[in-house]
């Protein structure tokens, strides 16, 4: 249940965000055991001045082209699963659309489950009788 905010600057192709949004997803359903169809995602274009970043800090030289990656999730993940996905996003996207991997950033933050509302104002996660509570009229 991951829920993915892609940062990048003005500018780019529906082809290019899409791209970037389908191989994240890959990336996810590859490395970190998420479902196909378990995909929540949010592109975010920024203006020059509303996205801002060292060129160079632990990496680089970033480009204009720089992409912020966030990634929220509900069940803890391995070291080794992170790595993975860091490697395969990275992957993924020099091949589509063509990111430079000094241009990505990645970022994995884990989250309890009682901390996600998938709607309805119910806690799926935790509320063991959610879809009684659905079928019973509160929607």
């Amino acid at each position: 249940m991951p829920f993915v905010r892609i940062s990048l600057r003005k500018g780019k192709s529906q082809e290019y965000l899409a791209a970037l949004a389908d191989n994240v997803q890959r990336a996810l359903v590859e490395t970190f055991d998420v479902p196909e169809n378990d995909r929540f995602q949010a592109i975010h274009q920024h203006d020059e001045n509303e996205l801002i970043f060292d060129r160079s800090y632990l990496a680089g030289p970033r480009s204009d082209d720089f992409v912020y990656i966030s990634v929220t999730i509900g069940r803890p993940r391995t070291g080794e699963m992170k790595a993975a996905l860091y490697r395969r996003v990275a992957e993924l996207l020099t091949q589509s659309p063509g990111l430079r991997p000094q241009d990505l950033m990645i970022v994995v933050s884990t989250s309890a489950p009682e901390d996600w509302s998938f709607g309805n104002g119910i806690a799926q996660m935790t509320d063991p009788d959610w879809r009684l509570q659905i079928a019973g009229g509160r929607q």
